[in-house]
Formats: structure tokens, sequence, C-alpha cells
């Protein structure tokens, strides 16, 4: 049973990755992760911020059409802790790179094109096996249209694209009128992957303070059908690597996502909720599954259920909607008449 892939030009054991999360962020997590058996790992993002706070010219790089990141950058946690700032970044690549077997991805959170893309150079020197660009912005402006902000993005990945020789995947948003276009410019722009997608954190409010507070919640496996869907739409379309993050849970998903077309799926909410043992539980049960229902390998099932290749595309798109709305049925379980 071959549970082996290729993300980016690198071989990976099987497709469960570690995606960012506060267990990639330091050599202990790291080794941990290593140990319980996941393929690769996705460093903690690095940010823009940080970055451009080093240089003490914070002020001169973060003018992008509003006024509205600046000030988002005054409600910003001390960055110089974060992560032990950029140096403290390439000590822990270096150090990864040094004490493990598996590949590790760097992560670089950004959304201006300015004055902090050289640092994908940097890390190609510390050693990193590949570079995520996590790209986040939430558009506040009624001046800025949608085709300013796609091209932002576009200049981002080409200015990484011209830093660095490694590979380089981008973690996108799903929220862009045309994502197919998007994902087809970027990857013109010199994207080897796209990790679809990176979650929208909503603020919420302290009625007793107040004040904004920033709220987390862990990832529902619900969430996991958005990613899907664009998967299974994308895959054969654009010459991309496909990853799948947001609602990876276990081997279902896992199974779903390779069939739609991703070369990994990215878990991160499941490691920290119920621990690093549901690596194994969900190779293992992969692994059943696959001999169960007669696959060979990992690569023989990719794209199998995507819309190049299912026997009703149209799943994919409007006549789907229609036929989910209909599909609500009662649960006489609960009495209902």
């Amino acid at each position: 049973m071959n549970l082996e892939t290729h993300y980016l030009g690198l071989q990976l054991a099987h497709p469960l990755v570690a995606s960012s999360s506060p267990l990639t962020g330091d050599i202990d997590g790291i080794l941990r992760l290593e140990d319980a058996g996941i393929s690769a790992i996705v460093l903690h993002s690095l940010f823009e911020e940080q970055i451009i706070a080093e240089s003490r010219h914070l002020h001169h790089h973060l003018e992008f059409a509003s006024e509205s990141y600046g000030e988002a950058l005054s409600y910003a946690p001390e960055l110089e802790d974060y992560n032990r700032g950029p140096d403290g970044y390439l000590e822990l690549i270096e150090t990864a790179r040094r004490r493990t077997k598996i590949p590790i991805i760097a992560s670089l959170n950004g959304v201006t094109p300015q004055g902090w893309s050289d640092y994908a150079g940097r890390i190609e020197e510390a050693g990193a096996h590949a570079l995520e660009l996590n790209l986040y912005f939430i558009p506040a402006d009624v001046e800025v249209d949608g085709r300013a902000i796609e091209q932002q993005y576009e200049e981002v990945v080409l200015e990484v694209r011209a830093q660095t020789r490694l590979p380089l995947a981008v973690k996108l948003c799903p929220y862009f009128s045309s994502v197919p276009n998007v994902a087809h410019t970027l990857v013109e722009a010199g994207a080897d992957g796209l990790v679809l997608f990176n979650r929208f954190y909503q603020s919420d409010f302290d009625l007793e303070t107040l004040e904004v507070a920033p709220r987390i919640s862990l990832s529902d496996p619900a969430e996991f059908r958005l990613p899907l869907t664009w998967t299974g739409i994308l895959y054969g379309c654009i010459e991309a690597d496909f990853a799948i993050t947001t609602g990876v849970h276990g081997y279902e998903e896992l199974l779903k996502g390779v069939m739609a077309g991703a070369r990994v799926t990215m878990m991160a909410s499941a490691l920290l909720r119920d621990g690093l043992e549901t690596i194994d539980k969900t190779v293992r049960a992969t692994r059943d599954w696959m001999e169960k229902h007669e696959y060979e390998s990992i690569e023989q099932m990719r794209g199998s259920l995507s819309q190049k290749h299912s026997a009703t595309p149209s799943a994919f798109v409007r006549p789907n909607y229609m036929q989910t709305l209909q599909s609500w049925r009662p649960d006489p379980a609960l009495g209902h008449s």
C-alpha cells in the first residue's frame, strides 16, 4: 500500500502535513510532530509587520490604498515577541533542518510587495525546503476595487518569486469574485502550489471593556467542503500542486481531498484538540480504507472525483446548488411531522 505523494517537488511519506499552528512554532513541537509521524511541517508564519518593524521603517512600507491597514498595526500584538522575530525565525529553520529528516516549509505572511520580500532569500539560505506565502488582507476601503486587490496579490507573488528559487506555494482566501482567475494569475506569476484556504478570523466585541476582542476557534469538519469544492474545480485546469487546509480532521478528509485533486491535506485544529496521536490514527485509517477498496496507491485515486473526471461535472456548479437546497429532510427521531 503506497501512500507516498509529491508536493512542491518534495517526496512525502503520505499526504498528511502539519499546517502552521502553535505546534510548529518551536523546535520541541516540530520534533514531536516528526516523532508522531507527520510527513512535512509548515512553520508558524513570519509576518510582514515583524520584518518591517525590525527595519524601523514601518510607516514607509504599509500604505496600501487604505489607512485602515496602518491603523490595524497599532492594534497588533508585540511583534518582537512573536516567533522570536525575523532572526529567531531563521534560526528555527536552521535548527529544524539540522535536527529533522522531513521537509520544513517556511511561511511568510504579508500583503504588500515592499520592503520585506527579500526575506524569502534569507529563508532559502537558512535551509527551508519550500516556502508558503500566506496572503491575508481584509479590504476595508470603499475606494479600492477587487481588481486592485488582485493586482496587489500578483505583485507580492512576483516580488517573492524574484527573491528565491524555493518551491513556492500561495495560501489564498476564498473571497474573490473569480477564484479560478486569481489562481491562474498567481500560478502564472510564479506560484508552484496553491493552499486552499486561509480561514477568515472574525472579530468579536467585549461587552465589558467595549473593545474589539480577537477570538479564535478551532475548525470544524464542515468547513472542509469549501476547499474540497474548489480543489475539485481547479484540478486539471491549473498546473499547480494543490493543498487543502481547514476542516481536515481525519482520514475521510484526507481521502476526499486526494480524490478532489490535492497532493496533500494539512491539519492543525485536530492536532491541537485531540493530540498528536491523530496523525497515526489518520494514516492507519487511510491505509485500511485503501486496502478495503483495493487501491494500491494514493496516486491511483488522485483527482478521480474532480470536476475534470467526474461523471457529473455539473455537480460542482449551479445544479448542485439547487439539489442541495432540496436535500434537507426532517429527522424522524426528533419528532418532526
